[in-house]
């Protein structure tokens, strides 16, 4: 079992950045990838970006790639989520996910992909 832990989340203003980040405890070692979804109140949960352990591929959704960017704490169980040029439309309740599984750039997207689902943060961006 992988337990998920994030935080970072807040309140920012448009324009503005913040650092997510998701603390992975427990079978580790079982972990291929981890990543990032974020869901509204009311929508389906929406795939942002994806780390690979193996071999450090990353995989971003269109609507953040070149602001949002994945990364993973060195050595440590760690994945972070760097948020920039943030607009109101990024507020959301932003989750941690971790699969088992090898990842691509089409199973990366579902959220049937992923094993493990953190209990997510508020992320708000005031206009």
């Amino acid at each position: 079992q992988v337990e998920l832990v994030e935080s970072g989340g807040g309140l920012v203003q448009s324009g503005g950045s913040l650092r997510l980040s998701c603390d992975a405890s427990g079978r580790t070692s079982s972990i291929y990838a981890m990543g990032w979804f974020r869901q509204a109140p009311g929508k389906e949960r929406e795939f942002l970006a994806a780390f690979s352990w193996t071999g450090g591929s990353t995989y971003y959704a269109d609507s953040v790639n070149g602001r949002f960017n994945v990364s993973r704490d060195g050595a440590r169980d760690t994945v972070r989520l760097q948020m920039n040029s943030m607009n109101t439309q990024d507020t959301d309740r932003y989750f941690c996910v971790a699969t088992r599984w090898a990842v691509n750039s089409l199973a990366v997207v579902t959220t049937d992909h992923y094993d493990y689902w953190g209990q997510g943060t508020q992320v708000t961006v005031r206009a």
